[in-house]
């Protein structure tokens, strides 16, 4: 064997095992769960109470949940992001609980405490749960709000086909998990080996809530191209805020896109009390 026959030889099995490699970490590059338990009393939410719900047999997830300030206010129903876990939200969603709203921190499996392993069959039946639980307590889907913060995308967009919502709120959102893995690992075929596809661009297309994208144009994480690409897929009615110079984790720190997510959540859902 020649000396670049056996160079190629090389190049090519380092290749494949590298390959083989991110194929068998997939989802410990996917999730990063913060395996803690969370302190509810610590997030200093007067009426945020915790949620337990069942899964599926045996397995049972702990969730946070405060309700609207008015009767027949409406209910955020928040998907969170790959990283952390609940508690780490209650900051972020501070603004939308002092405006009356309801806010539902959804958590998953292998988070927050919670025994499992996350992946996309897991994370789709910790989310039914939840939409089951809240259908149980009389609060109507033209009540529900669902928000998907980046991987939270995934179940939000796949609960807003599956169940009656009045709008569906994604940040920075992307097409598949395929595409946006594709983008980052270029030099394998990274499309083809994912597991959990999470596949929002098939599922929009039977979404028939409004939908409000909130995107940063500088976001390195899901490049703005997949949410502009998820926007023009989806059913109208539809819109967008897309911010000049916002990344993707700084994105819900502007003052405009909480104004934006607050005023939709208004005009989907007219009973909340107005400040103004």
């Amino acid at each position: 064997m020649s000396g670049l026959t056996t160079t190629l030889a090389t190049a090519v099995g380092i290749y494949l095992l590298l390959a083989l490699f991110m194929f068998g970490c997939q989802r410990s590059f996917l999730y990063f769960p913060d395996k803690s338990e969370p302190d509810i009393e610590g997030a200093g939410v007067v009426g945020m109470k915790e949620v337990r719900l069942e899964s599926e047999p045996g397995l049972e997830i702990a969730h946070w949940y405060r309700p609207p300030a008015a009767e027949d206010g409406p209910v955020l129903v928040v998907f969170h992001g790959n990283a952390g876990h609940i508690g780490h939200r209650v900051p972020k969603y501070r603004p939308l609980l002092d405006a009356g709203i309801g806010v539902f921190l959804a958590e998953y499996r292998g988070y927050g405490g919670n025994p499992g392993k996350p992946d996309e069959t897991g994370l789709t039946a910790d989310a039914r749960a939840v939409m089951e639980y809240l259908a149980e307590e009389g609060i109507a889907g033209e009540r529900t709000i669902l928000y998907g913060e980046s991987l939270g995308g995934g179940p939000a967009v796949k609960m807003a086909v599956e169940f009656e919502v009045a709008g569906l709120v994604l940040e920075s959102p992307f097409t598949s998990i395929g595409d946006v893995a594709q983008s980052h690992y270029w030099y394998l075929p990274a499309r083809w080996l994912v597991l959990d596809k999470w596949d929002n661009a098939e599922q929009i297309a039977g979404l028939e809530a409004p939908l409000l994208i909130l995107h940063g144009e500088r976001d390195r994480v899901v490049p703005i191209r997949f949410g502009r690409d998820l926007l023009e897929r989806a059913p109208e009615p539809k819109r967008a805020v897309f911010v000049p110079g916002a990344d993707h984790n700084g994105l819900f720190n502007r003052p405009e896109v909480v104004a934006a997510v607050i005023a939709f959540v208004r005009e989907r859902v007219p009973a909340l009390p107005r400040s103004d």
